[in-house]
């Protein structure tokens, strides 16, 4: 039986792909107050303002490709079974070829009815005011805004308490409920985290005799990662 990776990615893996993440210098938080574009009362106050928001960020994504740190990341499915779990809402894991990956904080080409949460769309374009849901309501970003639950954390949950090998790429590992998902995995498990500036959470301190750092950029050090994993595998 294939051992087991789960690959916990956050805004530094798409960065240099082109996409601003919110909390870095240059970031989108720089432009946009987040309790104006990522909460139910920004949307409920001023949807126009917060679907133009999303419906930019959608255009950008068009264009973006992924970087070589996506790209490292096929080389874990030819070896493992590999689980990708994401706080990213872009598409660049699928653009590069990843096969199996759960959108924690939703997706940026789908929306979603606010009669029916259960109605999904894929959805490339701008979202319109006058865009509505087969049950004739209106459709909303299908992201999880601040303040909301996040739905797939059961999912990855299950994920992560069987699983052999952790990745972390790009993430502050700050943002709960998300960073706290290494603590789901069993004791023994490795954890490798790339960032150029990892951030040991209280969750990673507990299992820091497991933990090994790759300090730099996705582009560079996933596929260094990639490598001291498959090495231990031998």
């Amino acid at each position: 039986m294939r051992k087991k990776i789960c690959v916990l990615t956050g805004a530094g893996m798409s960065a240099e792909s082109g996409l601003k993440t919110f909390r870095d210098t240059g970031g989108l938080w720089e432009d946009y107050n987040v309790y104006e574009v990522a909460t139910p009362e920004a949307w409920a106050s001023n949807a126009a303002f917060v679907r133009e928001f999303y419906n930019k960020r959608r255009r950008q994504l068009k264009s973006a490709q992924p970087n070589e740190g996506h790209l490292a990341l096929l080389r874990l499915e030819e070896n493992l079974d590999t689980v990708i779990i994401t706080q990213n809402v872009d598409d660049l894991h699928e653009k590069a070829g990843s096969s199996k990956i759960i959108h924690l904080h939703g997706e940026l080409n789908k929306v979603r009815s606010e009669l029916n949460p259960e109605l999904i769309y894929e959805w490339k374009d701008d979202l319109n005011e006058s865009d509505t849901c087969e049950l004739g309501g209106r459709l909303r970003p299908h992201v999880v805004w601040f303040g909301e639950q996040v739905p797939m954390l059961t999912v990855a949950i299950k994920e992560i308490v069987d699983t052999d090998f952790i990745m972390i790429i790009g993430t502050s590992m700050q943002v709960y409920p998300a960073a706290s998902l290494t603590s789901y995995a069993p004791r023994h498990t490795a954890i490798t985290y790339v960032d150029p500036k990892p951030q040991i959470n209280y969750e990673l301190q507990q299992q820091v005799e497991k933990l090994h750092l790759f300090e730099g950029p996705a582009s560079s050090k996933v596929k260094e990662a990639v490598d001291f994993i498959l090495t231990a595998l031998e």
